[in-house]
């Protein structure tokens, strides 16, 4: 039975606290899966919806980008990804009465999970200069403000033009065409905060900023190493390939600062076997010193180095460069010093090459745990110095798997949402329209903060997302974010970003995944890249939540419209009519997207883009071979009396998104407000199990940051190490914290104190 949303937000002072579990899925997420679908969509809906999550005839789940094989199975997905269909799919609506009833101050003081169970917004809102409340506005209102606003700035480098990775290829293609034919590269967008690291060593390395691995080369693997990364709540689907790839007789290597219960056993609820008894997936775990991994991958590669016969000599000598300036520098790692930073003991690592060794084909799958440190960089090179090593990229069963947070988020990569594009998509995109494009580089997520807050940027427009609560140094961003002129959000409900304006505010209600989707060309699809590079389509089965609502490629088109006028020669209108027609316009544009339309109608299931070092092992790279790297070990150090602190997810959000206010796996129930601690460090800075800490981080420039009144929960974390849950820590994240290169926010290593708190 479909519930109300809560008419108050729930008080997280006392959470209750359990020991963490050991295992992953099973009863108790079939349980949790069917209650909040049926009180979000009904018994009815929850049926005729969750079917068709992944199907290839269906849609694509809106959470992470896990792949599916080509057999799909008929609950093709997992608990988190049932969740993100009931939020979207569900009953509840966001009408004009609702903002009549809450004005903008109101909604300030709002949680994140307070406004997102308030349901689907369903018609667009504006909020005028000096208004209290949201009011109902016309679509052609509304594009007219934009217009208004855009057209009067003094330089096009005053817009900002954001993406989440939730956003189609096709609404995606149109975002980034439309910003450069107005004349900007502003194109931030969510890689900026999560996988920009990963893209940077990749594109340098081996020549192309993805993974180079499919579904089929885990289930080959001999051996998979998950670093930094929780797949059991932020990919759960990819236990299901880990638990297949041990039955093939991989074994697997956790490397993470906190024990995972998805990766000590896996309960797969679509066997019987699995529901109840499970399979062990951790061979060995290494519960790494936080930032500690570049320092356990040169000391791997050192010990490799020092093995006879364990390089894999004519891979290096064919297809490598670098490989001399790396090895001296592997050779020259001092044992105390660099084991240090890892935290672990000599023997661990010693066991690490053991498995090494005994393995022909080795994967490296990573996520946030070593994309979001100053070193990120670096330690991802390191990561790929260790498979370039033994030959692992380029043949079946070894590789790079970067594994992807948001369903899309690749894929608007791959469709030139970047501040930085490549000088040659932009030569095939002016080819293409007859427009000129912009060639300076455009902001990326930090620097457009700090264009907002420093006056060089006017308007702020986000396509999905929750900008304000994915975003580090809280208090700074929502400051600069009320210094532009005009901010808009195309949503499907409600988020902090919302409350948090510029002098003028429009929400633009869109379609969701699950939405019919009908132009005026008839019934549309969109498509979605997945992690691995496989290029499949979306097709929403439920009627709209409104009739007000517009797709995102026709948000963009006839914003394109409105703003550019009579002088744009690109067909707009055309665009809107039939999706088809971007697909065709991407074929000629992008490589790998030849035939678009003709390969998706041929094969539902889609297909895989080009990869040079997977599929030929090519490597189109500065060097014309991939690249060892050679940098110096990095890690972070820490004064006396302080702990490192990493932000992560609870198990009932997603991103920004909060389901609930629990934690199962970790044993947290009914508050989100803990920091995980050692019981031994905990025990040396008089912290009792229980008590409340106020967590306050210390920069290098001397400014501290404050986020008040966590409860204290002792916790098997690694020695020196902390953890708890954003966006409620990203307060304590400088925004000029960032990784080297990437210039991703460093918010899995910031510097913190404790201080006894009075709250309860």
């Amino acid at each position: 039975m479909v519930s109300k949303p809560p008419a108050g937000d729930p008080v997280q002072d006392a959470p209750q606290v359990a020991p963490p579990q050991h295992a992953a899925a099973g009863l108790p997420a079939v349980a949790h899966t069917l209650k909040i679908a049926q009180a979000q969509m009904g018994v009815r809906r929850t049926a005729r919806t969750l079917l068709k999550v992944n199907q290839k005839d269906g849609f694509d789940c809106p959470g992470c980008a896990w792949p599916e094989a080509d057999k799909r199975h008929v609950a093709e997905f997992c608990e988190n990804g049932a969740k993100a269909v009931a939020e979207e799919a569900t009953l509840r609506r966001v009408t004009p009465d609702f903002f009549a009833a809450h004005p903008v101050a109101d909604l300030a003081t709002r949680s994140g999970y307070w406004l997102g169970q308030q349901g689907r917004l369903t018609q667009p809102m504006y909020l005028p200069e000096g208004a209290e409340r949201y009011e109902a506005v016309t679509w052609e209102r509304a594009f007219s403000i934009i217009a208004e606003e855009l057209t009067a700035l003094s330089s096009p480098d005053e817009a900002l033009f954001y993406t989440s990775g939730r956003t189609s290829n096709e609404a995606a293609f149109l975002l980034q065409l439309f910003a450069r034919e107005f004349g900007t590269n502003n194109l931030p967008d969510c890689s900026n905060m999560c996988h920009e690291s990963s893209g940077s060593a990749l594109n340098e390395t081996i020549g192309i900023g993805k993974g180079s691995v499919s579904l089929e080369d885990l289930h080959q693997a001999d051996l998979i190493v998950v670093a930094g990364q929780n797949p059991g709540t932020n990919h759960p689907r990819m236990l299901s390939a880990l638990e297949k790839a041990k039955a093939g007789g991989a074994r697997i290597i956790s490397v993470n600062p906190l024990p995972e219960a998805g990766l000590e056993r896996f309960k797969n609820p679509q066997t019987p076997q699995g529901m109840f008894r499970g399979a062990a997936l951790n061979d060995l775990f290494l519960q790494i010193r936080i930032g500690g991994d570049q320092a356990l991958f040169r000391l791997i590669n050192k010990l490799i180095l020092e093995t006879p016969g364990a390089v894999d000599e004519q891979f290096v000598r064919e297809h490598t460069h670098g490989y001399e300036e790396f090895t001296a520098a592997a050779r020259a790692a001092d044992w105390d010093e660099t084991l240090a930073a890892t935290g672990l003991t000599r023997a661990e690592i010693e066991r690490v090459l053991e498995m090494v060794l005994a393995s022909e084909r080795t994967i490296v799958c990573w996520a946030m745990g070593l994309t979001q440190h100053k070193h990120s960089v670096p330690t991802i090179r390191e990561v790929v110095n260790f498979l370039l090593l033994r030959g692992n990229i380029g043949r079946p069963g070894a590789g790079v798997c970067p594994v992807r947070g948001h369903s899309n988020v690749q894929g608007d990569r791959t469709m030139g949402i970047f501040e930085r594009p490549a000088p040659a998509f932009l030569d095939a995109l002016d080819k293409e329209f007859g427009i000129v494009s912009p060639r300076h580089h455009g902001f990326d997520v930090v620097r457009s903060i700090q264009a907002l807050r420093d006056g060089e940027a006017k308007v702020f427009f986000a396509m999905g997302g929750n900008f304000v609560g994915a975003t580090p140094d809280t208090e700074v961003t929502e400051a600069a974010m009320r210094r532009a002129r005009l901010t808009v959000h195309v949503s499907t409900k409600l988020n902090r970003s919302h409350a948090v304006t510029g002098t003028r505010a429009l929400i633009l209600p869109t379609l969701g995944r699950t939405d019919k989707d009908v132009q005026a060309g008839g019934k549309q699809f969109v498509t979605v890249e997945d992690s691995m590079s496989l290029v499949h389509a979306s097709r929403g089965n439920l009627p709209p939540a409104s009739p007000h609502l517009l797709s995102e490629p026709a948000i963009v088109a006839r914003m394109a419209r409105a703003v550019l006028g009579a002088a744009s020669a690109t067909p707009w209108e055309e665009f809107e009519k039939d999706y088809a027609t971007i697909r065709d316009r991407i074929a000629r544009v992008v490589p790998g997207f030849e035939n678009f339309n003709a390969r998706l109608a041929a094969d539902p299931g889609g297909f895989a883009l080009p990869h040079a070092p997977r599929d030929e092992r090519r490597f189109p790279t500065a060097t014309g071979k991939a690249n060892f790297t050679a940098a110096p070990v990095e890690y972070p150090t820490v004064p006396e009396g302080r702990l490192l602190l990493q932000t992560l997810r609870s198990h009932d959000q997603y991103n920004t998104t909060i389901y609930g206010l629990d934690d199962r796996y970790r044993g947290i129930k009914g508050g989100r407000r803990v920091v995980l601690v050692n019981p031994e460090d905990a025990a040396a800075l008089g912290l009792a199990d229980g008590s409340y800490t106020d967590l306050v981080s210390e920069w290098k420039d001397g400014s501290e940051r404050r986020a008040p009144g966590f409860r204290v929960v002792h916790y098997p974390t690694a020695r020196g190490c902390a953890a708890a849950y954003y966006p409620e820590t990203n307060v304590l994240v400088p925004l000029e914290s960032t990784a080297d290169i990437s210039n991703t926010p460093a918010s899995k290593s910031v510097i913190v104190r404790l201080e006894q708190s009075p709250s309860a």
